[in-house]
């Protein structure tokens, strides 16, 4: 009574209650298992009385042969009882699979709510597109300060114009005073011979006086 209380009775945790359904079912199947293997050996040994008496001792081969019988039929009902609770074991360890996915998935859907927290769509939207006017200002002062500054627009045009007729009108004066220091008739200047050409003729008049000679 006590027993069926602690299953039925009161509320326990779903978790526990599986693990030792689980549990006490596959002690359930140790003992069917167990009891399976000794009609089996029931049977075998039957079998083998049966065989020794059938010509001997007909009666005692018959007897055999009915507690055969009984056994293989009582094993029967075993395997049956086994199947069934090998399915309720299957049937539980997928329950239990299935509830412990559930909870883990609930636990990711609070941690997103924390995560979140008020957070909306239109607010994501509205943060985004705040950031894409702001990356669009950042392109904008980045284009500026990379390209040069135009000093075009700062600058005296007449102001050039006169610099640069100044500097025209000083190369003239340079070139004119230039002129005016070269003179108009150089003297004209002997080129003397180069010392290669020198040997080249004293070589030649000494080859004359030893000829003369």
């Amino acid at each position: 009574m006590t027993s069926f209380m602690s299953w039925f009775g009161a509320r326990r945790d779903p978790k526990q209650s599986a693990r030792d359904a689980i549990v006490g079912l596959r002690q359930q199947l140790q003992m069917i298992e167990k009891k399976e293997e000794y009609l089996q050996k029931k049977i075998d040994e039957e079998l083998r009385k049966a065989k020794a008496n059938a010509v001997t001792n007909k009666a005692v081969a018959t007897a055999a042969l009915k507690r055969k019988k009984a056994s293989e039929a009582e094993l029967d009902r075993l395997a049956g009882t086994r199947l069934q609770l090998e399915m309720q074991v299957n049937t539980l360890e997928s329950a239990n699979l299935n509830a412990e996915t559930m909870a883990a998935m609930k636990k990711a859907a609070d941690a997103l709510k924390v995560i979140h927290g008020n957070m909306t769509v239109d607010q994501v939207d509205a943060t985004m597109n705040e950031v894409t006017q702001q990356r669009e200002v950042a392109q904008e002062i980045a284009d500026i300060i990379s390209n040069p500054v135009s000093l075009g627009d700062t600058l005296d045009e007449d102001e050039l114009l006169q610099e640069l007729n100044d500097l025209e009108q000083e190369q003239l004066d340079e070139r004119l005073q230039g002129a005016d220091h070269v003179p108009l008739h150089q003297p004209q200047t002997v080129k003397e011979p180069e010392p290669e050409a020198l040997d080249e003729e004293e070589e030649l008049r000494q080859l004359r006086a030893s000829m003369a000679m």
